[in-house]
């Protein structure tokens, strides 16, 4: 017996008696199928056989039931990664050029893939001879491909996307964007070849006044200002002292263009050696005090600002950081640091956390038996494990004035818009983790204007969204919850490419 002829023998069979071909029929129940269309940047693997396999087996069920059954495919070419992957190879970019050629393309070929239209000839007439092959039950008179090229699907978008700004779920303003600086243009999820559902997160950028410049440290927890007690700054690096508006700012080097694509007029200076700030005192927001610089080993000159304002009573990394350098007599020495004024610092409590005190951060670094400021592991799972509860449970005390007695999360948002109505702080947006674009560019935040988004998170909308699922069998029914949580996170989304 040979399998292979077997298969092909029966998949004639099926293909002559049109026995997938679905026409309007009154006498039968109808039986609609879908599955995601596959995204046609190379070949069909092992996970869409898995994937395709699901809605087949639905399908042949269905139809053994006497059902009249539609099973149509598709083919997703829109958007970036082809568009990406076009231009790559047209600039001859070897990791593109390899992974053509890895797929068995000869040269004469993938010199015709500078063009996108050649990837949406070639892989979707491929992607049907091996779903034939696999002998799946679609109807394929019933095929198409997603762009612009295809006017009836595109024509279909179009009135999509008419009724949503009918219903005012499309909206215009100034939102921040997932940039890539490389091609100028918003980076979807689809759009990236690492940093999949990483986003711009809020920051708010505090401006500590020396003599001539400030310092600015962004940070994720406003309502903390009441316990700062220094600066921390990384002693290695080098920053920028750049004309902000109508001040200096000192910060990282990449900062600038950061600011920049987010609404500031940025002039670079020159540059400044960490080891030169060290030991000056700058006048701290909300609280007006002094606050001295120290070197600490977990602040890096190149991540955000480069700078952190340290609150000890509720941060473990400041807190061992403070302990580390007041451990060392010798550090403060190699500094330049006067190591009595070092050790008169101590944490400032501002806030009740409940169970875990007034001074949380150096009670949970005892507990987790943290002995210095590199043993990055438990300091990361004492920070989450602190700011997730603190977020939830924790009450400013009355030190904390115009908040005293308020909830976290809502002295959180009351300090935030003070400190920027009086001058001191202003909002500021990175990605919560690195993405890297289609285009071998590391992308950054920009804010754009005057564009198109997707209002998903509008309550109205997204209540009307959970009224749906309510009415869906969902299989396996774990998913639900995976849907349920993903409406409460969705957030607006841009729906242009520039």
């Amino acid at each position: 017996m040979n399998p292979q002829a077997l298969e092909k023998k029966w998949q004639k069979k099926w293909e002559e008696a049109r026995l997938f071909e679905s026409e309007p029929r009154e006498d039968q129940d109808k039986y609609f199928v879908n599955s995601p269309y596959p995204y046609m940047n190379g070949y069909l693997h092992l996970g869409h056989a898995f994937t395709y396999l699901r809605a087949d087996m639905v399908s042949r069920y269905q139809r053994m039931k006497n059902k009249n059954v539609l099973f149509p495919f598709a083919f997703h070419c829109t958007g970036t990664p082809i568009v990406a992957a076009a231009q790559r190879v047209k600039e001859g970019e070897k990791g593109q050029i390899n992974a053509l050629k890895q797929m068995g393309l000869s040269k004469t070929l993938i010199k015709t893939f500078s063009r996108p239209e050649e990837w949406t000839k070639y892989f979707p007439d491929k992607a049907i001879e091996d779903l034939k092959k696999f002998g799946t039950s679609v109807d394929w008179r019933r095929s198409f491909i997603t762009t612009s090229l295809n006017p009836p699907y595109d024509g279909f978008i179009r009135w999509q996307f008419n009724k949503l700004l009918a219903r005012e779920y499309l909206i215009k303003g100034t939102f921040p964007v997932v940039w890539c600086p490389k091609r100028e243009t918003v980076v979807g999820d689809h759009d990236r070849l690492s940093g999949e559902g990483e986003t711009p997160q809020e920051y708010t950028l505090l401006k500590f006044k020396g003599k001539d410049h400030f310092l600015v440290a962004a940070t994720l927890r406003p309502e903390t200002v009441f316990g700062q007690t220094n600066l921390w700054i990384d002693g290695d690096g080098t920053y920028t002292k750049a004309k902000v508006g109508n001040e200096t700012w000192v910060m990282s080097q990449g900062m600038p263009f950061k600011l920049k694509l987010q609404g500031h007029k940025v002039k670079e200076l020159g540059k400044i050696q960490g080891r030169d700030l060290i030991g000056q005192k700058y006048m701290a927001p909300q609280i007006d005090n002094e606050i001295i610089v120290l070197p600490s080993k977990f602040c890096d000159a190149s991540i955000g600002s480069g700078i952190v304002t340290s609150v000890p009573s509720d941060s473990p990394d400041d807190y061992q950081g403070l302990v580390d350098l007041q451990n060392s007599s010798s550090d403060c020495e190699n500094w330049g640091l006067d190591y009595e004024f070092v050790t008169s610092i101590h944490p400032i409590a501002i806030l009740d956390s409940g169970e875990m005190g007034t001074l949380p951060a150096p009670k949970l670094c005892k507990e987790l038996g943290i002995k210095n400021q590199t043993q990055r592991k438990k300091l990361e799972q004492a920070k989450q494990d602190l700011y997730m509860h603190s977020f939830n449970h924790g009450i400013m005390l009355d030190s904390t004035e115009y908040v005293a007695g308020k909830p976290v999360e809502e002295a959180r948002e009351i300090v935030k818009y003070k400190l920027i109505e009086e001058g001191k702080s202003v909002i500021y947006y990175e990605l919560t983790g690195p993405v890297e674009s289609r285009w071998l560019a590391d992308c950054v935040v920009k804010i754009v204007d005057n564009q198109w988004f997707l209002e998903y998170s509008s309550e109205e909308w997204t209540k009307t969204t959970e009224k749906a699922l309510e009415t869906m069998k969902l299989y396996p029914s774990k998913s639900r919850s995976q849907f349920e949580y993903f409406l409460q996170w969705l957030k607006n989304w841009a729906c242009v490419r520039e």
